[in-house]
């Protein structure tokens, strides 16, 4: 293994190659700062350009791409909450609210740091775990996809003991909109009140731009100001300080990078439930999980970790069966066979150098993409100095012209604004988005794996019991729920200790 990898590593020594990475970092960086492209878009648009071009090549530009889109979808997130890509919604929770405090640097500082030892952790990962791909895709299947996405919710809904109530209606909400569409199980088009658009469902990227972006600038808008509460204390210096708590949390690097890892390699779940089960889990480990949302940097470093780490393990069932990962792996697959070759167990014999050349593309783009948001980062930090009469019209003109490019939908426009009001309504009466998110993106998954395990079951219920993989998830399922009820076992065991009563 390690003398193939030093022949993909060489690869990296010519300058041809090394500009392909190059511009494809340019392009992700790009592509990921505005909100509603992302990655698959970048990729879509610059396949043909990969017909006429050698597969080192090929790889480099699309490595480039997929390794760097994180970092700038990161950047938008912090800056404006408008996640540039679906999984950097995650990082808008404590990453914009530290741009309102006037550490926009410092939360930059945390992303360039843990984005790439993610993005380290993930190809470790990979490496070691090629010779078992097939083993750890095939632990997946209709019962254990919905124990994880039961999982991912029970996270959620555990996750803030105070806000318990609100959480849960918000979540009952999100799956009734995840339902809408056309039910692929059962047959038949649910709740689209007579809209064609509605019958796939409503696309996630656009109501993430209108939930987040979009919502806190109509907040903007109406309370004046900048996106720095106070532009007196914006900070453009911080970004060492940013860089030392990424390295001083370590375990929240690698708790989240492991997330991103195994949450990727699982199909057809993709990196926005990884980053939101990663900011959970730093949530809940966390002695005070009530302080999350207000500006801490676990909160930042937690999903951005997991963001890059994802792509490495979406890249198990892209090439072990060529079932893609992610979007951007599907857009990859068809790369794939442009360049005439066939996914499955025999590309990890017939074409070892070309694998690793990408896993060492992506992990150098994660490297590149940081230290050039580290360079840019005192001129970026001046957005949140930007008077909000000029940014937010800007900001929400910007996001529904890259909510339009993704399908050329004008549907699509008109969602993000009514997610965008919805948004804004959530904030203005204190009701989480959270939920509502991880309901929108989970609801699908977990109900085509009921009614699919059901089938298998013949309708028994110890189908969800009939494999370890599916136990193990039972049994986080359940310790995470026990897990609430630690907060309230303190406060009565220090009341106690006081000599108060219980």
């Amino acid at each position: 293994m390690l003398s193939v990898l030093a022949q993909a590593g060489s690869d990296f020594l010519v300058l041809q190659t090394l500009f392909f990475l190059l511009f494809g970092v340019v392009v992700g960086l790009v592509f990921g700062v505005i909100p509603g492209l992302g990655g698959t878009t970048a990729l879509a648009i610059l396949l043909p350009l990969t017909f006429g071009m050698n597969v080192t090549d090929a790889f480099a530009m699309c490595g480039g791409i997929m390794g760097a889109v994180a970092m700038g979808g990161s950047i938008s997130a912090i800056l404006l909450n408008a996640p540039g890509t679906a999984p950097s919604a995650a990082t808008c929770l404590d990453g914009y609210p530290m741009a309102r405090q006037g550490r926009a640097a410092e939360a930059i500082g945390a992303v360039a740091t843990a984005s790439p030892l993610g993005g380290i952790f993930g190809m470790l990962t990979l490496l070691i775990v090629f010779p078992l791909a097939r083993d750890i895709v095939l632990l997946f299947g209709p019962p254990e996809f919905f124990l994880l996405a039961v999982f991912g919710l029970v996270s959620i809904a555990v996750a803030d003991a105070s806000n318990l109530l609100r959480g849960l209606i918000v979540a009952g909400v999100g799956l009734m909109l995840a339902f809408v569409g056309y039910d692929a199980v059962n047959g038949g088009v649910r709740f689209t009140l007579g809209s064609n658009y509605l019958w796939d469902g409503i696309p996630l990227v656009p109501a993430l731009v209108g939930l987040f972006g979009m919502a806190e600038m109509i907040a903007l808008s109406i309370q004046g100001g900048s996106v720095a509460a106070d532009v007196d204390t914006a900070r453009f210096t911080g970004v060492l300080t940013g860089i030392r708590s990424t390295l001083r949390h370590w375990r929240v690097v690698i708790r989240g990078s492991i997330i991103g890892t195994i949450i990727g390699a699982v199909p057809g779940v993709g990196g926005t439930v990884a980053t939101f089960i990663a900011y959970s889990t730093a949530r809940k480990a966390d002695p005070r999980p009530e302080t999350f949302g207000t500006g801490r940097i676990e909160g930042v470093i937690a999903p951005e970790a997991s963001n890059n780490a994802k792509d490495s393990g979406a890249l198990l069932p892209t090439l072990a069966f060529g079932i893609p990962g992610s979007a951007e792996m599907a857009v990859f697959l068809g790369i794939l066979v442009l360049h005439g070759m066939q996914p499955g167990p025999a590309m990890f014999v017939e074409h070892q150098r070309e694998i690793y050349s990408l896993v060492l593309a992506l992990t150098m783009a994660a490297v590149l993409a940081s230290i050039i948001g580290l360079i840019c980062v005192r001129w970026l930090a001046w957005i949140t100095r930007v008077p909000g009469a000029i940014l937010a019209p800007t900001v929400i003109a910007v996001s529904l012209v890259g909510t339009f490019a993704i399908d050329s939908r004008a549907g699509d426009v008109v969602l993000a604004a009514t997610f965008g009001v919805l948004g804004y309504l959530m904030l203005r009466f204190e009701y989480p988005r959270l939920p509502l998110v991880i309901a929108l993106v989970l609801g699908e998954t977990a109900e085509r794996g009921f009614h699919q395990s059901m089938i298998i079951g013949r309708g028994d219920w110890s189908v969800f019991l009939s494999s370890p993989t599916s136990i193990v998830l039972v049994l986080l399922i359940v310790v995470s729920l026990s897990w609430s009820a630690v907060p309230m076992l303190r406060r009565q065991w220090a009341a106690y200790r006081s000599g108060g009563t219980v």
